[in-house]
């Protein structure tokens, strides 16, 4: 199988793993990786994933073996003018084009970048919400020369990361962005060394997995869907997401009434040793 799944605990990381095509995309491919996150998603013990690529690369983007059959217009309006078109109205859509783009996910995604990111593969990183990258892996819209467009969100994701300028900078010229430059414009949040995306990418999705998961989710939520709007309208529905998790998963003297959750501090005071003002400086 290309793509394959590796549940430690409560992370679980995603393989994609077709060395001789650099990891690069074909519909089985899609088909394969798209399930595999809707069933990560769906696993009530798997609380983080992470996306790897084998064998040194990431993901080289589509298939250009595949890609060159599209030539047939008959096979490309089948296929993906018809085949991965956006329904009406608010029906679920089918994958993107590389699998997973258009999933909307509940739960964090961490990239673990070695190697080539690039064309629809720097778009499978930029659908993460964290990308760790090896020092010597690299973005770039390398589909630029082969006269193919993003399809898979890049032209939504990347100007939210890095800002319009520089993302049609790094769009329009499909060159070369290596990890360090990629850290320091905000379009990755860690380097390390070669060898070692994977390993730290899952070191940081065991310490996100810790937490309780109610808040973490709703904060997550709460990132993408205030995007945008009015600060009042932006304020309003993270309030309406923060008390939904509250009252799902808070502890009892968070669900509590105000009068409920006075007594209960009443009771824990009164149960306090009587300290002096210095020593209650010192305990603070």
């Amino acid at each position: 199988m290309s793509v394959y799944v590796e549940k430690n605990g409560p992370v679980a990381t995603v393989i994609n793993d077709r060395p001789n095509a650099r990891n690069a995309g074909d519909p089985e491919t899609a088909d394969a990786l798209t399930q595999a996150f809707l069933a990560f998603d769906a696993d009530p013990d798997a609380r983080v994933a992470v996306f790897w690529g084998a064998g040194g690369a990431f993901c080289a983007g589509w298939d250009l073996k595949y890609a060159a059959g599209l030539a047939d217009r008959q096979r490309f309006q089948k296929e993906i003018v018809a085949g991965l078109a956006f329904p009406p109205g608010a029906a679920s859509a089918p994958r993107g084009p590389l699998g997973p783009s258009r999933l909307e996910l509940s739960k964090p995604v961490i990239a673990a970048v070695e190697g080539p990111a690039v064309a629809g593969g720097m778009e499978l990183a930029l659908w993460c919400d964290i990308r760790v990258m090896a020092e010597d892996a690299y973005f770039g819209v390398y589909c630029r020369r082969w006269e193919i467009p993003l399809l898979d969100g890049g032209t939504v994701r990347l100007p939210r990361l890095v800002g319009q300028g520089r993302a049609m900078e790094i769009i329009l010229t499909g060159r070369k962005v290596p990890a360090e430059e990629a850290y320091r414009i905000g379009l990755c949040e860690k380097v390390v060394r070669k060898g070692q995306a994977r390993e730290a990418a899952e070191a940081m999705a065991h310490e996100i997995a810790r937490f309780p998961q109610a808040a973490v989710r709703a904060d997550r939520a709460n990132v993408y869907e205030t995007y945008g709007l009015q600060m009042r309208e932006a304020l309003k529905r993270e309030w309406a997401n923060g008390l939904e998790a509250h009252h799902r998963k808070a502890p009892t003297a968070l669900r509590a009434s105000p009068p409920e959750r006075v007594a209960m501090a009443t009771s824990r005071i009164s149960r306090e040793p009587d300290v002096g003002p210095a020593q209650r400086g010192r305990r603070r």
